[in-house]
């Protein structure tokens, strides 16, 4: 007799117990399979956040000093000036009765005694720029003589055992020059450039003098001849001089006088309009303790005895003429006076001790202290820095020097200098500016991510109002009033758009819509007003038309018609172009916009950008959103429709709302397709990091950035770091609009899935 599964199915009741463990067996595995899947993306997306972040981290860490040696070797008077060469073994000083001398970093015995061919004292000493390395001793004699550090390195039976043999050599000769005749120099500047020479001396009345050098150097060796071009008196300070300092573009000359005052002298002019500007650089119970140039040879830094330093340079005002700005503060222990100050030789930054025994590292384009510790328990009588900035030697007062490993990988970088106006060096005003290399040494980087985040909002708000309205639009009628034989054809067709390279888009936007645009500016604003224009007149004449006509046209095939009249309407503007540019821009619509109304066009501009990314957008959000419509349930546009609301309303009221979920989810991925999109605007912006809501400006954005700088980025580098940073951001924004877009879709879901 026949079990009973066997004459339902015809299947014995064995084999469909076996079926059926197949089954359960298969959904176990599909299951899991399934759980693998979604927990290998959650963990893969964790992973990319987490090795971000650990690119971007030491970004953040703090500076750190820790003592290597003593020099117990050490019996050098107090110096002038003290200087690590750049492995940070030998350190040059120059003393003030014997001149430069050569000791070891790490003991302080002395390895040689330079001297100086001169008879005199040396009174007085200046410093060059620090890429050059040279310096300037002045004598009792009114002469100077021009010294410069030079370094060998012998290798030992590996690349790790290095002796430097220091010595010196002498740029300009080793006769000195004379600048003052018969009397002490007591303060001294010195400057050198290519083709010229420029000396400042001061005698002991204050009076102060400057001599300039032309320089030539000989084609069959490395001798220098100067001749001597002009002796010129400066105007005499109103004080008593505590430091005198020469611009590196040997324009500018800065007083600095004891009472709190910085004199400027404009050295372009006449002797008699030299004095440009007089500045207050501290209060007047405050007195100046030490005085310098930041790297660059254009910004000053005068500490005090309140334990301020500031950073001063010259701006100018709104009369384009030059003053004296006090960019920042920077404080190391308030109340505690400045002993010592040492920059930095790559970097806008320096180290900086105090009368207490503290010494801090800052950076001037971070504005901010790196690092801070109390190394010793009297005053700090000077700091000496290797050019790499990881070795310093410091002198506390009736104290041994020691010598110290400086871990300070990225003091430029602070959450204030990436995302807040930073005044730079030789700027007007703060700014938000990203630049981050340059042909010189002397740079101060700037990195603010502000311009590359504007500029990524900006190419995403101009593309999204291109690809929306016709997006939606097109999804809406697509999806509920199309015949469905068309809609088979069109939809494939726009969906066929998204499989189209960006770098292809990208390519066809930068060489032939960016020339298009700049060719025809008049015919492109044209077609946004004739081709609505013309399709509404077109289907004003359509309803005109007797029935019997119209009719002949099935449903869903009248947006057909709508073809040639777009085209008709395009080709009109593009004709129309020259006729109205002569007519109402003078010949010339991106020279009206320049001259008449003063914005600026640049040809590969925000407009080619939106009009390209905008069509590569369009396909995501019309497919979605088509989608989306077309999965309202029948049941409710039938019901809707026997009630007696006409189509139109049938949309409005209940298509819409109900396929909500899904629209907004296809605006979002829309987004995100456009704030991530790399090539368009790589190929179409000009990448210029300006912040301008022109949609004729270029711009930059955070993904172009990275695509363009990381192959040039130094690894470990801050700037290589702050492009992962950028990476970050990215990361983090298109977590946040797709969280925002679930937690939104699913409240539409539970508000309008009852309808």
């Amino acid at each position: 007799m026949e079990s009973t599964s066997e004459a339902l199915f015809g299947v014995s009741e064995q084999r469909l117990t076996k079926m059926r463990r197949y089954r359960k067996l298969k959904d176990q595995v599909a299951a899991v399979g399934i759980s693998a899947g979604g927990v290998s993306v959650i963990f893969a997306i964790c992973l990319i956040f987490f090795y971000l972040l650990y690119e971007v981290l030491p970004l953040f860490m703090p500076a750190s000093m820790e003592e290597r040696s003593t020099l117990v070797n050490y019996e050098l008077s107090e110096p002038y000036f003290t200087v690590l060469e750049e492995q940070g073994q030998v350190a040059l000083t120059i003393d003030r009765q014997r001149g430069p001398v050569f000791f070891d970093a790490r003991s302080g015995a002395v390895i040689s005694f330079p001297g100086v061919a001169s008879d005199s004292a040396i009174t007085a000493f200046a410093k060059d720029a620090p890429g050059t390395k040279a310096y300037a001793l002045g004598f009792a004699d009114g002469s100077v003589l021009i010294q410069k550090p030079a370094y060998t390195i012998e290798y030992g039976a590996t690349t790790q055992d290095k002796t430097v043999i220091p010595a010196i050599e002498y740029p300009l000769g080793q006769e000195p020059i004379q600048v003052l005749q018969g009397e002490a120099i007591s303060k001294l500047a010195y400057r050198e450039s290519d083709d010229q020479v420029r000396i400042i001396a001061a005698n002991a009345a204050g009076q102060l003098f400057m001599k300039d050098f032309a320089k030539t150097e000989s084609f069959l060796s490395d001798e220098v001849e100067l001749e001597e071009i002009d002796t010129v008196q400066l105007p005499s300070p109103s004080g008593e001089l505590s430091n005198v300092l020469l611009s590196l573009d040997q324009r500018w000359l800065f007083l600095v006088e004891n009472k709190g005052k910085v004199e400027v002298l404009d050295l372009r002019n006449p002797a008699s309009e030299m004095r440009v500007h007089i500045a207050d650089v501290v209060d007047a119970e405050t007195h100046i303790t030490v005085s310098d140039f930041l790297l660059g040879g254009f910004s000053l830094l005068i500490a005090d005895d309140s334990g301020h330093i500031n950073q001063w340079f010259i701006a100018y005002n709104d009369n384009n003429k030059p003053y004296l700005a006090n960019v920042r503060t920077l404080t190391l222990v308030e109340g505690v006076t400045i002993t010592s100050l040492q920059t930095e030789h790559r970097r806008k930054g320096f180290i900086a001790g105090d009368a207490e025994g503290n010494i801090g590292l800052f950076n001037t384009t971070a504005d901010r202290e790196v690092a801070d510790e109390q190394l010793a328990q009297t005053a700090i009588d000077w700091i000496a820095m290797s050019p790499r900035g990881n070795t310093m030697v410091f002198k506390a007062n009736g104290d041994t020097p020691r010598n110290y490993h400086v871990d300070n990988e990225h003091p430029e970088v602070s959450w204030s200098s990436m995302w807040h106006q930073v005044w730079y060096e030789r700027y007007d005003e703060p700014s938000f500016t990203w630049q981050s290399s340059s042909a010189s040494n002397d740079f101060e980087p700037k990195f603010s991510l502000m311009p590359l985040t504007f500029g990524t909002m900006k190419a995403a708000f101009y593309a999204m109002l291109v690809a929306v309205p016709l997006a939606i639009c097109g999804a809406v009628y697509t999806a509920y009033f199309m015949a469905p034989a068309l809609r088979t054809k069109v939809k494939p067709t726009i969906e066929l758009m998204e499989a189209m390279p960006t770098v292809i888009l990208g390519f066809l936007a930068g060489l032939w819509l960016a020339p298009l645009v700049e060719a025809n500016l008049a015919g492109i604003t044209s077609i946004l007003v004739l081709t609505p224009l013309f399709c509404i007149l077109a289907a004003l004449l359509w309803s005109r038309l007797p029935r019997d006509i119209s009719t002949r046209v099935p449903d869903g095939y009248v947006p057909v018609i709508l073809i040639p009249v777009v085209v008709f309407a395009g080709a009109l503007s593009m004709w129309l172009s020259d006729p109205i540019e002569a007519t109402f821009f003078g010949g010339s619509m991106r020279e009206w916009l320049t001259n008449s109304l003063g914005i600026d066009f640049d040809q590969r501009n925000s407009l080619v950008v939106g009009l390209a990314m905008g069509f590569a957008v369009i396909p995501t959000i019309f497919s979605i959103t088509e989608d989306a419509i077309f999965a309202v349930p029948k049941g409710l546009t039938q019901g809707s429709l026997a009630l007696g609301a006409t189509p139109w309303q049938t949309m409005v009221r209940v298509v819409l709302p109900t396929a909500s979920p899904g629209i907004f989810s296809a605006l979002m991925i829309g987004l995100g397709r456009a704030v991530g999109e790399t090539m368009i605007v790589l190929m179409a912006t000009g990448n210029t990091p300006i912040m301008d809501m022109n949609i004729f400006e270029g711009l930059r954005t955070l993904s172009a950035n990275i695509a363009v700088e990381m192959p040039e980025a130094e690894v470990d580098s801050s700037h290589f770091r702050i492009l992962f940073l950028s990476g970050l951001v990215l990361f983090i924004f298109t977590f946040l609009v797709n969280t925002t877009a679930e937690v939104v879709r699913q409240r539409l879901r539970e508000k309008y899935g009852s309808l």
